[in-house]
């Protein structure tokens, strides 16, 4: 049925305008690579309604060896030792997939839907979410309107909310075309939040945001029950702010900068994912992880279970307010990427705030750019954090480095080595002294 359904679409859209382009749009391929917010330039005639249905898929082999010196430990309910690592060999991890849809349906009004057809945390078929974009309002038959937006865009759906630019690089599911790396960042921010935000663009390079969500992934309206243990009081569910302003420009022909800072608010909420909203899951597979601690203590449960190796989620779930400052340099073939982040934050069952820190550069050398091109770069994360429970900040650092190719413009291919380390864990948990190193290889297609 699925099948049946997707090739009623790939022949719809071929019957209704195939040769139109989409508007201010982010193509699904290699010339979507460094592309952030979709900018003012109108390059592209609108006739009428045009829907384009493409595609991500990614496969990924895996080489990856995990070590810790946590000492053994029992608990209740689990078999054998919880500190225990999972027994890696080299293998194919499981494969991921994307379906877009967007649609042209007036001219500067386009819409998108993205649905993940399989990935690491939700194996069977879920919808990531959608949105509205409108860069232009003729429907409303006012000069004036039309005026504002040659400035103006409004996003309004269930979408990425604009944190930070390091979204716009990571891998989503089978989406993996816009990382030269294989995986995210430590503290993946990630969150498909209801809301809407809107845009000014100053033809200086100068842009500025402002958003407002519902701050969940998963909407409710179900009153809450919960105590918020800091003030006592029955929980509440206020909207989500944030923010971003920025600069982008090519102020010569070969160099382009681009300096953006954004912050992002919440003083309550059912559960907030800022930090942990990716439902695809991490492309490096049962690193770090034991075998029993997961629903039903069997190998397929914890597939879906601790689909997040390697990475790190603060908990910040109740209260959040975090900072982040991205520095963009591209000269020529050479790109810079540099990331700060603050956040503090804390659980409902958290009296006070914690604090975690994240700094990460990225170094990518792209060469042959007048054909299908190579690149080789290198990334060092690092994240700072106090963790509930633990009686001291710990720190993990991730370096990476990494080589590709783009068979064609749709097609790409990439391998890396990873090493990361897990510091200041207290001896009883399982990532004390923990380590894992070794090479993925991921080849993906785009369209």
């Amino acid at each position: 049925m699925k099948l049946r359904l997707l090739l009623l679409l790939i022949f719809a859209s071929g019957i209704v305008q195939a040769q139109q382009q989409m508007q201010y749009y982010r193509p699904n391929d290699r010339t979507g690579i460094n592309v952030f917010e979709t900018t003012k330039d109108d390059t592209a005639t609108f006739h009428n309604l045009h829907v384009k249905v493409g595609g991500n898929f990614e496969q990924s082999f895996q080489s990856l060896k995990d070590q810790n010196t946590a000492v053994p430990a029992t608990q209740t309910g689990f078999t054998g030792n919880v500190n225990s690592l999972t027994k890696l060999t080299d293998g194919f991890d499981l494969a991921m997939a994307n379906l877009n849809i967007d649609a042209q349906l007036a001219d500067g009004i386009r819409v998108n839907l993205t649905v993940y057809l399989a990935s690491r945390h939700h194996e069977d078929t879920w919808v990531k979410g959608g949105y509205m974009q409108f860069d232009k309002l003729t429907f409303l038959h006012s000069n004036f309107i039309d005026k504002i937006m040659k400035s103006v865009t409004i996003k309004v759906g269930q979408f990425d909310v604009d944190y930070g630019d390091q979204h716009y690089r990571r891998s989503d599911g089978g989406n993996t075309i816009y990382n030269p790396f294989v995986e995210n960042y430590v503290m993946d921010e990630f969150a498909t939040e209801i809301g809407g935000e809107i845009y000014y663009h100053h033809k200086s390079g100068l842009f500025a945001m402002v958003g407002v969500s519902n701050g969940e992934l998963n909407p409710t309206v179900v009153a809450a029950t919960k105590i918020d243990t800091a003030t006592g009081q029955v929980n509440k569910y206020p909207p989500a702010f944030h923010a971003k302003l920025g600069f982008d420009k090519h102020v010569t022909q070969d160099l382009r900068v681009r300096l953006t800072g954004s912050v992002y608010t919440v003083n309550s909420g059912n559960s907030n994912t800022l930090f942990g909203g990716d439902r695809t899951g991490s492309h490096y597979f049962y690193v770090m992880e034991n075998p029993n601690i997961a629903k039903g203590t069997t190998i397929s449960d914890e597939v879906d279970y601790s689909a997040f190796s390697g990475r790190f989620n603060p908990g910040f779930t109740e209260e959040v307010h975090t900072a982040m400052v991205n520095l963009f340099l591209q000269y020529k073939g050479l790109e810079f990427f540099g990331t700060y982040e603050n956040a503090h934050g804390r659980a409902i069952t958290e009296p006070n705030s914690r604090q975690a820190t994240q700094y990460a550069a990225d170094l990518i050398y792209r060469f042959a750019v007048r054909r299908e091109h190579f690149w080789i770069g290198g990334r060092y994360n690092t994240v700072s954090a106090a963790v509930q429970g633990l009686p001291a900040d710990i720190t993990i650092d991730r370096a990476v480095g990494s080589v590709g190719w783009f068979v064609t413009r749709n097609i790409m291919l990439k391998a890396e080595y990873v090493n990361q380390l897990y510091l200041n864990y207290p001896t009883a948990n399982i990532l004390n002294g923990g380590k894992f190193y070794g090479t993925m290889i991921e080849a993906s297609v785009g369209f």
